[in-house]
């Protein structure tokens, strides 16, 4: 293909199409991120709406129970969607010179999804919190 509209047509077609390995794809982004292991489902609250009409922006919030100390502190805080066509959606590093653990941010959700958060603490362990988000109308591209 020569003509580079068509080459950008047929781009932007093959990232309309399904990705089959969403769910693998999903694994090996938190893998890549955090590492192997278990997740502790304790000491750490998401919060997002039930409901967002626009996908575009929908608020959210992740806090983790931690003193926040140099011995033991919030290292790093990642945001996973399941369904979105690349689910790591975002990573904040943290430091114990903050008061506390805590995360704000607006991301972006293609459509009705679970929305994952990853607390890795000094100490190599990790908190995990998931919640579900249904989209209005979605914020994605595919």
């Amino acid at each position: 293909m020569s003509n580079p509209r068509l080459r950008r047509r047929a781009l932007l077609t093959l990232l309309a199409l399904p990705w089959p390995a969403a769910a693998a794809g999903l694994q090996e982004a938190i893998r890549d991120a955090v590492g192997e292991g278990a997740f502790t489902e304790a000491g750490i609250t998401l919060a997002l709406p039930a409901t967002a009409e626009n996908g575009g922006q929908v608020p959210l919030t992740v806090q983790v129970e931690s003193p926040q100390t140099e011995a033991l502190h919030v290292t790093a805080i990642h945001i996973f969607a399941t369904r979105n066509p690349t689910p790591g959606v975002a990573s904040f590093r943290l430091t114990p010179l903050l008061a506390r653990a805590e995360v704000q941010t607006r991301i972006r959700l293609a459509e009705h999804q679970q929305v994952i958060a990853i607390a890795v603490m000094s100490d190599g362990t990790r908190r995990r919190a998931v919640a579900e988000a249904r989209v209005s109308t979605g914020g994605c591209l595919a």
